[in-house]
């Protein structure tokens, strides 16, 4: 079938709407008709990421949608179901089995290859390979082909432009406070970077009654989003690194946050981060951008300090996307006015406007 989609041509290229041949599904394929698609940092990193030989490409992986057609092998999902789009885990290896779907063994291959396991790609253009099957989906399309273990389906009478961002920016935020640092009420967190990831981190400690949550950021309307939810917002503009590192520890006792979530990858604040814990915190680094961070050692050594990272919050989307949406149908995980929508034909301005900081979450709508 022909249908139209936001191409990257080439390796750091802005998105092209243009049309393509989408394949019918297969056995054990879905086929959903994209009503809304998150855009997220991941998406506009791997423009840079990828090798020139990977394009032309198709990203979006928060997409939002109505089935169309269902593979025959396909099971859990009918024609007209609503559902959201997440990552893709083949649900056999060992920890999938586990329940660790975010570590599957075929992940490169399911998630960031650009083609079905058996090396066809979902998408051509004049003829010519289109790489996709971004996170299983390439859902900054008007038409995705999906999976079942991908396709998490919702109540019809949700909002997709606003459910979009709970398969991945959101899960990730609030998987890695319930699911990775599971927090009791006595504990504090600090959060870096108060974007889509952040905020549902700080929105998912509050919801399990963390006495203190710090939002850290530089952008006025984004700390203002955190003091809603229900964090203590800081300021790092203008601030030097020792100064913001003074800070959280002065706003969590003295001696530092239990833990901290960085979202920034920004390696000064990744620094900063692992500084202001409390002996023995655990720091979770979330932002995907540097290939190193540099830590200060003797902090690390003399605080029994713990860094690491999850992959979307250690979260298995078919449990984690119903909770979420559990919590924000009972007034708990309040991300609504995060979302900025725009037409899909204005992918280039919600592009500019998240990395300007004038957005929080944009999401693509047809």
């Amino acid at each position: 079938m022909r249908t139209t989609a936001a191409i990257v041509t080439e390796q750091g290229g802005a998105f092209e709407l243009t049309e393509v041949e989408l394949d019918d599904p297969r056995d054990d394929e879905v086929l959903v008709r994209i009503v809304a698609t998150g855009l997220c940092h991941t998406d506009l990193t791997m423009r840079h990421f990828l090798p020139p030989e990977m394009f032309p490409h198709v990203f979006g992986h928060e997409g939002a949608g109505v089935v169309e057609a269902v593979g025959p092998r396909v099971e859990g999902i009918a024609v007209g179901d609503h559902v959201v789009l997440s990552f893709r885990s083949c649900r056999a290896c060992a920890p999938c089995r586990a329940g660790d779907v975010g570590y599957c063994e075929q992940t490169l291959l399911l998630n960031y290859m650009g083609m079905r396991p058996d090396g066809s790609t979902t998408m051509t253009h004049e003829g010519s390979p289109v790489f996709g099957s971004f996170f299983g989906q390439s859902s900054l399309a008007r038409h995705a082909l999906a999976h079942a273990d991908n396709c998490v389906v919702v109540d019809p009478a949700l909002d997709l432009r606003i459910a979009a961002p709970y398969g991945c920016g959101f899960q990730t935020g609030a998987g890695t406070v319930l699911n990775v640092l599971r927090p009791t009420p006595s504990d504090s967190l600090a959060v870096y970077g108060a974007g889509g990831v952040g905020l549902a981190a700080v929105a998912a400690a509050v919801a399990e009654g963390v006495a203190t949550v710090l939002a850290v950021d530089l952008v006025g309307g984004r700390l203002a989003e955190a003091q809603r939810l229900g964090a203590t917002p800081v300021d790092a503009g203008g601030l030097e690194p020792a100064e913001v590192v003074a800070r959280v520890k002065e706003l969590t006792g003295g001696a530092g946050s239990t833990y901290a979530i960085d979202t920034t990858a920004l390696p000064v604040v990744v620094k900063q981060a692992q500084q202001a814990l409390a002996p023995r915190g655990t720091l979770v680094a979330l932002g995907l951008g540097p290939e190193e961070y540099q830590l200060d050692a003797i902090d690390l050594l003399q605080g029994g300090k713990r860094v690491m990272s999850s992959i979307e919050g250690d979260s298995d989307p078919q449990e984690m996307v119903p909770r979420l949406l559990a919590l924000r149908e009972a007034g708990r995980f309040d991300l609504d006015a995060l979302v900025t929508t725009y037409p899909f034909e204005q992918v280039d301005q919600a592009v500019a406007d998240v990395l300007a900081g004038r957005v929080v979450k944009p999401v693509l709508v047809w």
